[in-house]
């Protein structure tokens, strides 16, 4: 067994595209445009004709497919904490943590203040903060070193 993929549901496939692509330097592969074809296997299911764009992106073996409806309109809100059931947020291990959030709020992220951590264990300083994607989905930025 290998992990093929993460998807991600966006409100605005262009600008989570700007927030993944441009703010964190994944790199855009295929792009599948899906239909009513796939209405029934989408959990689509209100009858509405069914529109989405399925664009995968990759980085560092990470991929992440993110799915960009038209029809119907997405439903429901990303986690907001870590005690909410099923998955959290994204973590990625960064150089600088400062800088890479500094580029997110550029891309339309927004820095979660009160995540904002700086440990010392014994040698080895943990560096970290939470920044929501433009929908609300939290990345974790986080960084390891001595």
């Amino acid at each position: 067994m290998s992990v093929s993929h993460i998807g991600l549901c966006v409100s605005d496939l262009e600008r989570a595209l700007r927030f993944y692509v441009d703010g964190l330097g994944f790199e855009r592969l295929h792009a599948v445009q899906v239909g009513d074809d796939f209405a029934a296997t989408l959990e689509a299911g209100d009858g509405e004709p069914v529109s989405l764009t399925s664009q995968f992106i990759c980085r560092d073996g990470l991929t992440i497919e993110l799915l960009g409806w038209s029809s119907p309109s997405v439903v429901g809100t990303p986690s907001a904490t870590r005690r909410q059931l099923g998955m959290t947020h994204l973590s990625l291990n960064v150089d600088d943590v400062d800088e890479v959030a500094e580029r997110l709020v550029a891309c339309g992220g927004t820095v979660l203040e009160s995540t904002r951590t700086k440990l010392d264990m014994g040698g080895a300083a943990l560096d970290f903060v939470f920044v929501a994607d433009p929908d609300g989905t939290r990345v974790e930025l986080m960084r390891l070193g001595g």
